[in-house]
């Protein structure tokens, strides 16, 4: 299954500024189940643009502009291959609180366990635990099914509720927000029980027969919690859902403040306005020059696992 996701973002100033410097993070990620095969990135006013893995292994693109100019453009566009999911159980079973403990503490996921700059514990959290029932009950993975969907029944997606800024509080408070505010809270409450959580930034492909809360034209956030035996899973609390090949990943981080699409600062003083434009279709085949390059591309991994393996059989010979 392909996907062709097209990003376009726009920020316009009132008065003309300087020295723009811009972090992006909309090249998805390849791991998994997930391939990204094809990322292009144009900025406009045009600027040379550069490329880093940051500390949780997220691409980010990178680029600065000195001259002065009243509107900056990034339009990003990807092509993703998406293959076959495995479905999950139920539940874990008995053990399954103990093997967590045990994961964790062999592990090194404290930065996932600890409160966030957006993720963190509060007096309203606490509160919205109580009444969902979220403790260390059943087992891991049947808690989890459950506080997705709680959470997915107890609020209201609605858009222009909260800011991107918003604390989970305000959220809680309200009753209602968008998927970062979903996401937000149901990291906090899982880390409160020791269940490592990390947010995840990324697209959500909405198909004709789909019945998803969450806005087709914009980014999307979930969650990704570790389990013993499957690893990071992810859980969709905004739609109650669990993360399958629709949710097309970008960026993982400790909350939002990680992972933002776009990111930067300039010189001057102005107003900003931004507008987000994201479309996500399904490919049944590869554009032409996109399928001779994976083409290309398995045939010399064939060929490099083909001379790895004549190279052992000939060490195996020499030996005997």
């Amino acid at each position: 299954m392909y996907f062709r996701i097209r990003h376009l973002t726009r920020f316009q100033y009132s008065q003309p500024v300087t020295e723009s410097l811009v972090e992006v993070r909309m090249h998805p990620r390849t791991e998994g189940r997930q391939r990204c095969l094809d990322y292009q990135l144009a900025v406009t006013p045009k600027a040379p643009i550069h490329q880093y893995r940051d500390f949780l292994g997220n691409n980010v693109h990178h680029f600065s502009l000195p001259a002065a100019h009243r509107q900056l453009q990034l339009a990003a566009e990807s092509v993703v291959e998406m293959t076959g999911w495995t479905e999950l159980p139920a539940s874990l079973g008995t053990d399954g609180w103990k093997e967590l403990d045990a994961a964790v503490e062999a592990g090194d996921y404290w930065e996932m366990l600890l409160p966030s700059h957006f993720a963190k514990p509060t007096a309203l959290v606490e509160e919205l635990m109580r009444e969902i029932g979220a403790e260390r009950r059943d087992d891991p993975l049947a808690l989890l099914r459950d506080v997705n969907t709680r959470l997915s029944q107890v609020f209201d997606y609605v858009t222009g509720a909260t800011e991107v800024d918003s604390p989970v509080d305000r959220a809680l408070s309200l009753r209602r927000g968008v998927c970062q505010d979903f996401a937000h809270i149901m990291i906090a409450v899982l880390r409160q029980l020791r269940i490592p959580a990390r947010y995840v930034s990324g697209y959500l492909y909405h198909g004709k027969d789909d019945h998803d809360r969450s806005s087709e034209g914009a980014t999307h956030a979930w969650v990704e919690a570790m389990l013993p035996r499957y690893g990071w899973v992810g859980f969709d609390p905004t739609n109650n859902l669990l993360a399958g090949d629709r949710h097309i990943r970008t960026a993982i981080g400790r909350d939002y403040a990680d992972v933002p699409p776009s990111r930067g600062v300039f010189k001057g003083e102005a107003a900003t306005a931004l507008s987000v434009a994201v479309s996500v279709t399904r490919c049944e085949d590869l554009p032409p020059e996109l399928a001779e390059l994976v083409m290309n591309e398995e045939i010399m991994v064939q060929q490099a696992a083909l001379v790895k393996e004549l190279e052992q059989q000939e060490q195996e010979q020499q030996q005997q």
